[in-house]
């Protein structure tokens, strides 16, 4: 109905403004109204704390009584380090409950349903759907497979160009999409770069906006030649974690430890292996993972089929030369049938550049 969708658009709305702040939890949002009248709103604003329900129920009081509760996703119906919600709904005495999308996870899926349905509660699923499992993307993909949901970006030229062949990259875009990158850093757990950018750049990754929340800053470096000097290592702005291979250095990890970086070693003879960063990742609950390292990197993940969506951001600027870097290198793939596909394809303006976001196609390589 148009007024359960009206509704559910504003509960949604609310969940939104939480991103960056839940994981990893869900994003979730809640909307009581009673005789055509909003009484209660609430959105889950920080894992361990009550959920999006709690809070509209709280603000409704008694007026939630005979009402409907419009939520973003189903109600748990379980204990965790809060009480089930679908139980607090009960209990409150609503009529009627519509969600959005059932719970992602498997083993729980469609119990919140159940019980209220037990209870006498007419339920309703479905209504804004797509757009609920669009906004819980990240969440989706972690409860489901225990793994981070991960996000390539590049800022390129149009020809595809990360740097001039003297490798001079200050500054591809502009001001307006800097920023932007900013805000998904702050949305993200964790940032990944490879230590060439590292030793090029002196990077602090951190994110420079009112009220950000710095991610975990992650390096891939096989040997450990990462300086004790730079500043992922000495600033103290956010943790700092170093995945390495199987010929680490047990001096300069013991070095690095001691100045309070976590390192990890990979199952890599000589390279860092990027699918164990993904493994090790999920199982230390990260549940995003923003990757912004240069065209080998970039490579090493979307080869191996890690990556999940693509944000690449292109600088109306032409610089050329075959020696200057590219936002995509390795080996590449042999025939163009096994080239990556993005599917759900957008194109938006960020100041006067072009912002692009897709999903990479998983499917079986050739190579």
């Amino acid at each position: 109905m148009p007024q359960d969708s009206f509704y559910m658009d504003l509960a949604l709305n609310n969940a939104r403004t939480m991103k960056g702040q839940t994981d990893p939890n869900p994003l979730v949002g809640s909307v009581i109204v009673n005789d055509n009248r909003i009484v209660g709103i609430g959105a889950h604003m920080k894992a361990g704390e009550p959920h999006a329900e709690i809070h509209a129920l709280r603000m409704a009081g008694e007026a939630a009584k005979g009402g409907t509760i419009y939520v973003t996703l189903e109600p748990c119906s379980h204990f965790g380090r809060t009480g089930p919600c679908a139980a607090a709904i009960v209990e409150a005495g609503l009529k009627k409950v519509v969600i959005a999308t059932l719970d992602p996870n498997p083993v729980v899926s469609g119990n919140g349903v159940a019980m209220l349905e037990e209870a006498g509660i007419e339920v309703v699923v479905g209504v804004r759907e797509e757009e609920s499992r669009q906004m819980n993307e990240v969440f989706n993909k972690f409860i489901v497979e225990g793994r981070p949901f991960v996000t390539l970006k590049a800022a390129a030229t149009l020809d595809g160009k990360i740097a001039t062949h003297a490798f001079d990259s200050k500054w591809i875009t502009s001001a307006e999409a800097r920023e932007d990158v900013h805000v998904l850093r702050s949305e993200n757990q964790a940032i990944l770069v490879g230590l060439g950018t590292v030793l090029a750049d002196d990077p602090e990754l951190t994110s420079r906006i009112p009220n950000g929340r710095n991610p975990i800053r992650l390096v891939l470096d096989s040997s450990l030649r990462i300086p004790l000097d730079a500043k992922v290592v000495a600033d103290g702005q956010a943790e700092t974690w170093i995945f390495t291979s199987r010929q680490t250095d047990p001096e300069k990890k013991a070095a690095l430890e001691r100045l309070g970086v976590s390192v990890f070693e990979t199952s890599g003879a000589v390279q860092t292996d990027v699918a164990d960063v993904v493994r090790i990742l999920g199982e230390k609950s990260v549940s995003s993972l923003f990757i912004e390292g240069g065209g080998t990197v970039n490579a090493a993940f979307l080869e191996k089929g890690l990556v999940d969506k693509a944000v690449l951001y292109f600088a109306p600027k032409l610089v050329g030369g075959k020696n200057a870097p590219t936002f995509l290198e390795g080996s590449g793939f042999d025939l163009m049938k096994d080239a990556v596909d993005l599917e759900r394809g957008e194109f938006t303006k960020v100041g006067k550049d072009f912002k692009f976001t897709g999903y990479p196609v998983k499917k079986e390589f050739t190579k």
